[in-house]
């Protein structure tokens, strides 16, 4: 059974995909960025970007039946690398207790020039928990 997640941005049917994807127990949430209603979220800050981009990730794991503790892997796209601790700070606020494999790279740019943080998340729900151990 494959359920799929719309934000109802209009990238999705434009370029052809979805907010997240549960197929089984594994949740793919697409890269994600600060933008609520068509407008980018946190102007100039990327701490503020990186919570609006993980408020987005929660709401879409919610709508597939997941949550946070059931992330086993993020990626962090940076505009600029020198945020890492702004942008470490807000992942860590979400995953200090469930501690995903992360990676965090800097990246030329983002679809849109005020973006400075993108985020994906997978997840595997109920075997991904730190308590199911």
């Amino acid at each position: 059974m494959r359920h799929q997640v719309s934000s109802g941005s209009a990238w999705e049917q434009q370029v052809g995909y979805s907010r997240a994807v549960r197929v089984g127990n594994v949740v793919h949430v697409a890269g994600t960025t600060a933008v609520r209603d068509g407008s980018v979220v946190g102007l100039g800050d990327p701490y503020v970007q990186a919570k609006v981009a993980l408020e987005i990730i929660s709401a879409a794991l919610a709508e597939v039946g997941a949550s946070p503790a059931d992330v086993v892997r993020t990626r962090i796209y940076v505009t600029d690398i020198g945020s890492w601790e702004e942008v470490g700070r807000a992942h860590g606020e979400v995953f200090a207790e469930v501690r995903p494999a992360a990676t965090m790279v800097e990246v030329a740019a983002l679809i849109d020039p005020d973006l400075l943080v993108e985020i994906e998340a997978e997840a595997l729900v109920g075997g991904g928990r730190a308590d199911a151990l």
